[in-house]
């Protein structure tokens, strides 16, 4: 079980619980069109992990610089949150796993799709994404890069993720790392039992 940070991770959070199944964070950011923080032409992940919707950038008239410029940022965040979250701890080994990948809502799909990039760059054997709430178009396009893709709603008025939620306030990047070391914690404790079902 991965979650996608920041959102995602509490959602991930919950679902692993739940299925006692070991956590771990997939560290994504998106790319944002500039002059428009919704919409995203693209995302970064660890491990030099890209995607970008060439189409996107040019009818949105991005030039290389700023591109450049956008994803350069967004790969000092990924490592800056890679250092943060993980404090230390290593990654799981999703190799020859499979891979369930939580976030709290799908809106352009550009970090779903980059997740999904990393976890086939990691040797998954199996990609599941899964998410309470995600635009249509997004969601379609997203079994295209997922073996498997769970979406409780797909409302035909998307226009933001917060609407869909009662209460929608970020989450710290603090509670994130607490509940991946509170999962650690869990992992460790279960040691000597046996490992998840590939």
């Amino acid at each position: 079980m991965l979650g996608l940070p920041c959102g995602g991770v509490p959602v991930a959070y919950e679902v692993a619980a739940a299925l006692r199944l070991p956590l771990d964070i997939a560290v994504v950011r998106r790319l944002a069109a500039p002059g428009s923080h919704q919409q995203a032409f693209g995302a970064v992940a660890e491990g030099g992990v890209r995607v970008v919707d060439h189409d996107l950038v040019r009818r949105a008239l991005i030039d290389p610089a700023e591109q450049a410029r956008v994803e350069r940022v967004a790969r000092e965040a990924v490592r800056n949150d890679t250092v943060r979250f993980r404090a230390g701890r290593d990654r799981l080994s999703i190799a020859g796993y499979t891979a369930v990948f939580v976030d709290d809502g799908v809106t352009t799909g550009a970090t779903a799709r980059a997740a999904c990039a990393l976890a086939r760059s990691r040797g998954a054997a199996r990609i599941v994404f899964a998410a309470p709430v995600g635009a249509c178009r997004p969601i379609l396009e997203l079994s295209a890069h997922a073996d498997h893709v769970v979406c409780l709603e797909t409302p035909a008025l998307f226009h933001t993720l917060g609407q869909w939620y009662r209460h929608f306030d970020p989450v710290p990047p603090a509670l994130v790392s607490e509940l991946l070391g509170r999962a650690s914690g869990s992992r460790a404790a279960a040691s000597a039992g046996p490992l998840p079902p590939r």
